[in-house]
């Protein structure tokens, strides 16, 4: 008798369990009427692409992003709408012309942009061009005396080959499946796993600052590094960084491949080619950097947070399109369509714009610090490492953390969605395949127990919060968009920032009303963080 009433129980709390996480088919119906009918995200999209443009943090066109979207989320009818700041930030920067000519052998325009926090030039300057490759300690010793007045080639030339692959992929069934698949050892899909050990990273480190100290004393007249795309886009990430002692000494500029493999040929032939650039930078002393925030207030449940967000901040080359101004109105978006519903949530959704990911994560880190908790940094030379490899002290919280049910997050481009990552959370898995059945027809199949990385989902992660990055079709991101020149609104994919928006609101309007807050997976033990490779 008591073997059947145990085998009963069990039954009953499974299919209490199940209709607790039944997915609201109305809602869902409701959301796609308003996402695909009435959608404003293209709209969004080109008053943030084309009119603010891009958002380096630090930069006054960071602000105005701030100021665009916290206006916006309060004419969509989100309350407490507001900036958030997270602290100083180093020194901010931004550009106002950049002219880069080989004028001999002979004379040409050459695509090139400065690299973040590069000094202007005070004018027009020219030089002869030589060939540098600076990777060792062994390797500033070599160049020492060869460089002053020189305008350095900084790298090797890449050689372009045949594309025989399409820029532009999506997810097929097999790729997902695999994805599907846990991966044992940690390593997580190729976005995530970590390029180098903690060692090599510390290494890497300390031979960027003794290089600034090389080219400070050396004064080449300009730095030129490969662009390292052959599509014709060249990357434009930061020379040096925004810390006050950690900026670059010379005008530096990335340049297409195509063209910088042109001129270290002509070096090559003995041609002696000369460059003309003419920069000008401004520089903005530690200015106050902020996330945008607003809600939709709850109702029973309002003392509890959903939050979904993105980054605002981007590089400068373009005008960040899919990195990340896709995941920022995609996210604006679901609000939107919820609001326009008209139907309060239970708990409260919270939407939150982050700036200074592209520097570590820096915005949600501050948030997460300011209201979750924090793991304080032991040394503050590990700052610039990935958190894995960073050593912390106790995991110190505070009341508000036990508040946060979820946070969403959307960051790989303007891909549609295709599923989402568990962040090896084994308990929302079943959860969020419940809520993904009534998607199927959108193409959202997938839920996998791995993790993945690069995105603010860490910063909740990290502090014991369910983090969770969706899934996204790569299309042309890696190849052709992320971090270059080719960032652009033309990039964009409407139909599936409709779709991306879709998904979310509806994740976001179940996480929102279910009975309980999503299930947390326990918390990494400090001693085994500090012990992790």
């Amino acid at each position: 008798m008591k073997k059947h009433l145990l085998i009963a129980s069990t039954l009953l709390f499974a299919l209490s369990s199940l209709a607790a996480d039944a997915p609201d088919l109305t809602m869902q119906t409701r959301i796609r009427q308003e996402g695909f009918r009435r959608s404003k995200v293209m709209d969004t999209a080109s008053g943030l692409m084309d009119q603010i443009g891009a958002r380096l943090t630090g930069s006054p066109n960071m602000k105005r992003a701030n100021d665009w979207t916290m206006k916006r989320l309060q004419d969509f009818g989100l309350a407490n709408a507001h900036l958030e700041s997270w602290g100083p930030f180093g020194r901010g920067w931004s550009y106002e012309s950049s002219s880069v000519r080989l004028i001999a052998p002979d004379v040409a325009e050459l695509a090139a942009l400065p690299l973040a926090w590069t000094p202007g030039t005070n004018g027009p300057v020219r030089g002869k061009a030589v060939k540098a490759k600076i990777e060792t300690s062994a390797d500033l010793e070599k160049y020492k005396g060869k460089l002053a007045g020189r305008v350095v080639m900084l790298g090797d030339p890449r050689e372009i080959k045949v594309h025989d692959k399409p820029e532009f992929e999506r997810f097929d069934e097999a790729s997902l499946q695999k994805l599907e698949q846990y991966e044992i050892g940690g390593g997580g899909p190729a976005r995530g796993a970590p390029r180098f050990t903690r060692e090599e990273a510390l290494k890497r480190r300390q031979l960027a600052l003794d290089r600034l100290k090389f080219l400070a004393e050396e004064k080449p007249l300009a730095i030129i590094v490969p662009g390292n795309g052959d599509y014709g886009n060249f990357h434009v990430q930061g020379a040096g960084s925004y810390r006050t002692n950690e900026q670059y000494p010379v005008p530096s500029v990335s340049m297409t491949d195509e063209h910088y493999d042109r001129i270290v040929r002509l070096i090559d032939a003995g041609k002696e080619p000369e460059v003309e650039l003419d920069i000008k930078t401004t520089y903005y002393d530690a200015p106050e950097q902020f996330d945008t925030v607003a809600e939709i207030p709850g109702t029973d449940k309002k003392d509890e947070i959903v939050m979904i967000g993105a980054h605002l901040d981007s590089w400068h080359g373009g005008t960040g399109a899919t990195d990340n101004g896709a995941g920022v109105v995609a996210t604006m978006e679901a609000v939107r369509i919820l609001k326009a519903i008209g139907i309060a949530p239970r708990r409260t959704i919270r939407i939150a714009l982050w700036s200074g990911e592209e520097e570590g994560l820096l915005g949600s880190r501050g948030y997460v610090v300011k209201h979750l908790g924090e793991r304080p940094l032991l040394n503050p030379d590990e700052a610039t490492l990935p958190s894995s490899m960073q050593k912390r002290g106790p995991l110190a919280l505070k009341p508000e953390q036990a508040k946060i049910s979820a946070y969403f997050n959307m960051d790989n481009g303007s891909g549609k969605i295709r599923g989402v990552y568990a962040q090896e959370n084994a308990a929302v898995v079943p959860i969020f395949e419940s809520w993904i059945t009534p998607l199927r027809d959108l193409g959202v199949t997938t839920v996998t127990m791995r993790n993945t990385g690069g995105t603010d989902h860490l910063s909740f992660d990290d502090v014991g919060v369910p983090g969770f990055q969706f899934i996204q079709d790569e299309l042309d991101y890696s190849p052709r968009t992320h971090h270059t020149n080719y960032d652009t609104y033309e990039r964009l994919q409407r139909d599936d920032l409709m779709q991306a928006a879709v998904v979310m609101a509806t994740f976001v309007w179940e996480a929102a009303n279910r009975p309980e807050m999503l299930p947390r997976k326990p918390v990494v033990s400090d001693s085994a963080r500090s012990s992790a490779p």
